[in-house]
């Protein structure tokens, strides 16, 4: 991989969390991902499946995690299940985990070749009595396609029918929300790849440009400083393009006096960053879109400061609707009527600002997170208020990502990342 190696302590610690919260008697089984075909013998770069990641740090495809914490053999407590290498596959494909460098990455002492899983795996089964299966249940998931997961959890329940079963997602959900310090630095460096990125583009816009010009300076900035890339499919919205909440076409050129809506971010070692910024292709914003920037900034600055612990997700974008609706008075996008007559489900100021402010940020940029229970030190958030206006031909969207401190506010670690507008304005005219 392109990133510096991980302290196994964090995944040594990892493991050692999810184990305290299983049931007496019982092992979990975690599987990397599928390498995905796209056609003929072409296949989609190989992401990990992050929980694996999470526990193991084990990069690789074709890997399996046991855990069993009550098994009689000490050796079969922890166990990784990794492909084995060859002089052949080393040729081939490069460099694959030895069982030396998976303990090495991992802190997993018993590290098995994978042809050995089914004789173990069935060993282990019989000293069992319940079984945890990986499911993904985060609350935005839409997965057709069958997982290696999905496979596994078929067939075992197949050979093992008398077993009971459990889901690891629950604590999955509680564990990755709140972040250790290690996987806060991780974050922090995939947002100070992002920061070089904007202050990239920042010296590269100008009238004319094309949108996907911009996502290549982007992407060159990101693989210079050891990031695979972005973290999520890339938005480089000028004009109108803007007020398409998901734009990704990136295929237009950027007009004189239109803004440019960015969202982007870098990943780090499968950690996410998720920035959003808007600038103005000439370099100064006019006087409207000025007003409307700084409306965004105030509610975005002030939104942030409700992220503290004890405050509830449900509640806090309350909150922040009520902030909004606000700045959309004193901007003369809303009336006294637009909230006299609104739909309490939907309120007035949705009309200009249709999506969430804030969701967790980690190994997946929509991280896991409960989000009905209390927000807690160490867990990480975006920040994204915005304000869309299609009959004004702009949409403006600011965003960074912060970590929720024991007490006072919470620390931005997209601090250094030009956000007010003199000084984009600046940077953007030296």
């Amino acid at each position: 991989m392109k990133y510096k190696q991980i302290n196994s302590k964090l995944f040594i610690k990892n493991r050692k969390n999810f184990m305290a919260k299983m049931k007496p008697k019982s092992l979990a089984v975690f599987n990397s991902n599928d390498i995905y075909p796209i056609g003929a013998d072409s296949t989609m770069p190989f992401q990990q499946a992050r929980d694996i990641f999470y526990l193991t740090g084990a990069d690789q495809e074709e890997t399996k995690l046991v855990l069993f914490p009550d098994a009689p053999n000490k050796e079969h407590r922890e166990m990784l299940f990794v492909r084995e290498t060859n002089d052949h596959i080393a040729v081939w494909e490069g460099e694959k985990l030895t069982k030396e460098k998976a303990f090495e990455v991992t802190g997993i002492k018993s590290v098995h070749w994978l042809k050995d899983f089914d004789k173990i795996f069935f060993e282990v089964m019989t000293q069992a009595e319940t079984i945890y299966f990986n499911t993904n249940e985060h609350y935005r998931a839409s997965v057709e396609t069958e997982t290696r997961e999905d496979r596994f959890i078929k067939a075992t329940k197949a050979k093992f029918p008398a077993h009971n079963w459990e889901r690891s997602n629950p604590i999955l959900q509680r564990l990755r929300s709140v972040k250790d310090q290690i996987e806060i630095d991780l974050i922090q460096e995939a947002c100070n790849i992002t920061e070089k990125g904007f202050k990239r583009i920042l010296n590269f816009v100008k009238p004319g440009v094309w949108e996907y010009e911009i996502e290549a300076e982007y992407m060159h900035e990101f693989l210079r400083n050891r990031s695979r890339g972005f973290a999520y499919t890339p938005i480089v919205a000028s004009g109108n393009n803007s007020n398409v909440l998901h734009y990704i076409e990136n295929n237009q050129q950027c007009k004189k006096g239109d803004l440019i809506l960015m969202d982007v971010g870098a990943e780090y070692a499968n950690y996410s960053s998720d920035m959003s910024r808007t600038i103005p292709v000439s370099g100064k914003f006019s006087k409207r879109q000025r007003q409307v920037y700084d409306a965004v900034l105030r509610v975005k600055d002030e939104a942030t400061k409700m992220l503290v612990p004890g405050n509830y997700w449900k509640e806090y974008h309350v909150e922040v609707g009520n902030l909004m609706t606000k700045e959309l008075l004193d901007l003369k996008l809303l009336d006294k009527a637009d909230l006299k007559n609104e739909d309490k489900n939907w309120p007035a100021y949705k009309k200009y600002f249709m999506h969430g402010t804030s969701h967790h940020l980690g190994l997946d940029t929509h991280d896991y997170g409960i989000l009905w229970e209390k927000m807690t030190e160490n867990m990480v958030f975006t920040v994204e208020p915005g304000i869309y206006i299609p009959q004004e031909g702009f949409g403006i969207r600011l965003e960074d990502d912060v970590v929720i401190q024991k007490k006072g506010e919470p620390f931005n670690l997209m601090r250094n990342i030009p956000i007010e507008a003199e000084e984009i304005e600046e940077l953007m005219n030296k």
